[in-house]
Formats: structure tokens, sequence, C-alpha cells
């Protein structure tokens, strides 16, 4: 417990016999809880999880490969269940990429009072960001761009899993819609923008050692990147009803579609493509910033 709050931990993992011991035995003490989801392991995670010894309550739970994203939800919602209110629940990946160090820092916000969600930030730490592999960089670098596009707000390190959530978000989210694959992060940030929750970004060392990622570049950036813009427009669409600005984000978005079209007849029409949807993401900017009453940058 901390500062009259508990605090869960939630470990998705999914063959990490070499790393998650580690993680389990250097969480703080201040842990109420760890919820380790073993999401469809062939090797021995599970059983490596249940021989550490913990001074908090430690829970095992095993999944069929539904994905990380999905696992993610399941710990959220045993925390949400079964520990004590209020509390806060933290994501920590089973491969030990995130530093424990950074853990108390990444709840500050919310014992503070002032946030509702809070995201750790690799690009922040200017100094350790450089052992992270350049392709994952320039990769981050796209993906916070396409991030920021689709959530009206700045997002520079979208795919670092590393948040803490307060319990008042996650008793509000709606758990029947969600994602289960790696591009949860971005689907989460999307829609804390669109349903106006406090988003506090905090520096957290990058953290590299001999993990094997699991993505798949080529099918991550199309099932990811379709995903954004589905949920892109299903965020215009909603804040039709409380922004009039988004009535002019939507006709720009219009008139590039219209372009794109017209393109097929004239090709100097495609010219006209990313003036409009320029202004289409500038005014959208603004309408989400005065939605979320100044609280992210234009």
């Amino acid at each position: 417990m901390l500062e009259g709050q508990y605090i869960g931990v939630v470990i998705p993992a999914r063959n990490e016999e070499q790393h998650i011991g580690t993680v389990l035995e250097t969480l703080p003490e201040f842990i109420d809880m760890a919820v380790v989801i073993d999401d469809g392991s062939t090797d021995k995670t599970t059983q490596r999880a249940n021989s550490i010894q913990t001074s908090f309550e430690k829970i095992i739970l095993q999944t069929n490969g539904i994905g990380v994203g999905g696992a993610i939800d399941r710990g959220h919602q045993y925390i949400l269940n079964n520990l004590g209110h209020p509390f806060i629940s933290v994501v920590m990946a089973g491969d030990g990429q995130m530093d424990p160090d950074n853990l108390e820092s990444l709840l500050q916000p919310i014992l503070a009072g002032n946030t509702d969600f809070v995201k750790g930030n690799r690009m922040m730490n200017t100094t350790d960001i450089k052992q992270m592999p350049k392709t994952r960089r320039r990769a981050s670098k796209v993906l916070g761009w396409l991030t920021t596009l689709a959530s009206g707000r700045t997002v520079s390190d979208p795919q670092c899993g590393y948040t803490a959530s307060s319990s008042t978000l996650l008793q509000h989210w709606n758990w029947n819609n969600s994602w289960n694959g790696y591009g949860y992060p971005n689907y989460w940030l999307i829609h804390l923008s669109s349903e106006g929750w406090n988003v506090k970004d905090v520096p957290v060392r990058a953290v590299y050692g001999n993990e094997i990622s699991g993505i798949k570049p080529k099918r991550f950036f199309f099932s990811v990147g379709l995903m954004m813009t589905k949920e892109h427009h299903k965020r215009c669409f909603r804040h039709l009803k409380t922004s009039p600005l988004m009535w002019l984000a939507f006709a720009a978005y219009l008139l590039g579609y219209a372009s794109l079209f017209l393109g097929t007849i004239n090709p100097l029409a495609v010219f006209a493509l990313p003036l409009f949807w320029w202004i289409a993401h500038r005014v959208d900017r603004l309408a989400m910033y005065r939605y979320d009453g100044g609280r992210t940058k234009i």
C-alpha cells in the first residue's frame, strides 16, 4: 500500500521463464498484489512464477494465446474485482524491460489526485533511449505520429506499455470493447483521449537485454494502422455532438476523400489531399484541446 492506495501489478507473460522470476523478485515492497497472466506459454513460465516467494499476494492466471492486450485486460479486471479500493493498477511486461525503480514515479501523479492514467515515456530519458535499437526508435517515431493523428493528443512513445491506471478509470472503462494484440497501447490512448481522461507521461528507462520480440512488423503495421484509422474516424464522429469545431474537421476530411476520388479523373486533384487532411488534423487537435480543458498540447 502507498499513501492510502492499494497497488496492484499486471504482468503479461508468454514464454518468459528466463525473466519472470527477476520481474517478481524486484517489485517494490509496497506492492499488494501481482497478477501474472501466462498467455499460452510453451515453456515453464508458470512454474517459474509459482516458485518465487513474495511478500505480496501473487496470482497466476492462464490464458490460451488471447494476445498481450487481452491478457492485460484480464489482469486489470482481476485487480478491479479482488483488490481493495482505492487502488492503482500498473502494467509491467514479463520480459524485464521495465525498470521497477521507475514504478513509484509512475504512481505519483495518480496519488497526487491530478491524473487518471500515467504512461511511461522512454523518449523523455535522453540518456537511456540510445540503447533502444535504431529500427525500434524509427518505428516508435512513425507510430507516435500516427497515434497523435488518431488520438488528437501529442504522443511521442505510444508503444511503451509501462502504465498506471486509477481505480476510478478502470471502474468506468468499457471492457466489452478492446484490442487484444500489440496495438493495445495505441487503442487505449485513442479512447482515453476520446473520453476525456487525464493522461500524463513520465520518463522511464529503456531497458534492453536478450529479449526476443514476438512482433511481426508488416502484420503489425497493417493491422494496427487499420485499427487506428477506424478508431480515429469513430472518435471524430462521436465528437460531432460535443464540439462545433469537429464539424469543420469532418468537412476537411470529406474534402480530402473527395480529392482522392477526383484524382482518378484528374491526377492534379490528389495534391489537395494533404492540404485538406492537414487542416482537418489541426482543427481536430484544437477541438480535443478544448474538450480536455487545455490539458494537451496543440
